[in-house]
């Protein structure tokens, strides 16, 4: 069985950095237009994804 996990579709973020600040493992990384998810540190609380206005993170089964 896959564990889920958090993904980003970068072609459509606008890299504002929200999903960022309401990570609570800092796994979420920013740098000018590019973000990426350290899986082993995300715990898949949705956080980000509840908060994103663009709807962008997933989570995937």
């Amino acid at each position: 069985m896959n564990q889920p996990v958090v993904e980003i579709d970068v072609e459509r973020c606008d890299f504002c950095g929200i999903c960022v600040s309401v990570c609570p493992s800092d796994a979420i990384e920013l740098r000018e237009s590019i973000i990426r998810i350290d899986r082993k540190r995300c715990t898949i609380c949705r956080f980000c994804v509840d908060i994103c206005p663009l709807g962008i993170p997933e989570v995937r089964e």
